[in-house]
């Protein structure tokens, strides 16, 4: 017969050792909302974001005197010091570039790049010896205005009136030897795709000597491999005011373009200007799919139709 329990050895509860205490873990993060790591960071970021675009500005107005002075004298220090400035603005802010194709420079040449953001003015100023295309309006913004106009960028209008002597000033540059950035989209898009290439843009294309086009996409946000959710904080479009997008975008780290140099193109392989527009839209879209996807790249050849 079992014997009778006493009343201080009454059955513990199921999975709670009798007599002690159950144990109890201290929080692995001390602290509340601002130290906590896995939610929300409302000051993540401020500090990077603050020491990036101070280095930034410094570097420019150190970089302003120099160029002017090159500006006056002859030879090619004014391009290759806008180069160095340009991958020094890069390296400030935390953007690497990857640079897929052969990289060497030739005379007069026409770059055709898709469009996205300010930021391709970066990552193309330090990869390539070559002066931008900028609409006019670049030129009145203060401080970067005069950075675009010692970095020798032309200006274009949609004033009718004006369009011939652009025109004519872009023929002329390409005619001494120098090489340019075109965006044939003429505006900057969302990142997501392609906008199609305006003919209008390449009514110089036969003053160049070589046509090349170029595909440019952010692939690269906090060292892992940006999706389309990640395109809007890269693009800047629309009403996008530049200064709270580059503080938005100064924030985050393991930042990366990659740009895709295809092969390039004589002049007159395509001599109608709409398939030659057509035929660089498409070499430039499909560049830019593969590196959405993050596919390993090739520099396309662009296809002229027959």
């Amino acid at each position: 017969m079992d014997a009778a329990l006493r009343p201080d050895e009454a059955v513990a509860a199921p999975g709670r050792p009798r007599g002690r205490t159950p144990l109890r873990f201290p929080r692995a993060v001390p602290g509340g909302r601002f130290f906590d790591v896995m939610g929300d960071r409302p000051f993540g970021g401020r500090l990077r974001a603050v020491r990036r675009i101070v280095m930034a500005l410094l570097w420019t107005l150190v970089a302003i005197p120099v160029q002017a002075v090159l500006l006056l004298l002859p030879g090619r220090g004014k391009v290759v010091f806008a180069r160095i400035y340009w991958r020094g603005v890069a390296f400030l802010m935390g953007m690497g570039i990857r640079v897929v194709g052969d990289r060497r420079d030739a005379a007069r040449t026409l770059y055709l790049a898709n469009h996205c953001s300010w930021l391709d003015i970066i990552v193309l100023g330090g990869t390539l010896d070559a002066a931008f295309v900028s609409k006019a309006e670049v030129g009145r913004w203060p401080l970067i205005g005069t950075v675009a106009r010692l970095g020798r960028t032309v200006f274009v209008s949609r004033a009718r009136g004006r369009t011939g002597n652009e025109a004519r000033e872009m023929r002329d540059r390409l005619a001494a030897g120098d090489s340019l950035v075109l965006f044939p989209e003429g505006t900057s898009s969302d990142g997501t795709r392609v906008l199609p290439f305006r003919s209008s843009f390449l009514a110089v294309a036969e003053a160049a000597a070589v046509i090349r086009p170029v595909s440019v996409v952010y692939d690269r946000l906090g060292g892992l491999p940006a999706g389309r959710r990640d395109r809007p904080l890269f693009a800047w479009y629309g009403d996008m005011g530049i200064g709270p997008h580059a503080w938005r975008l100064c924030r985050h780290a393991g930042l990366r373009a990659t740009i895709l140099l295809h092969q390039p193109l004589a002049p007159g392989a395509i001599p109608n200007r709409k398939a030659l527009s057509a035929a660089a839209e498409a070499t430039v879209a499909a560049g830019a799919a593969t590196l959405r996807q993050n596919r390993e790249p090739v520099p396309l050849t662009v296809t002229v139709p027959a």
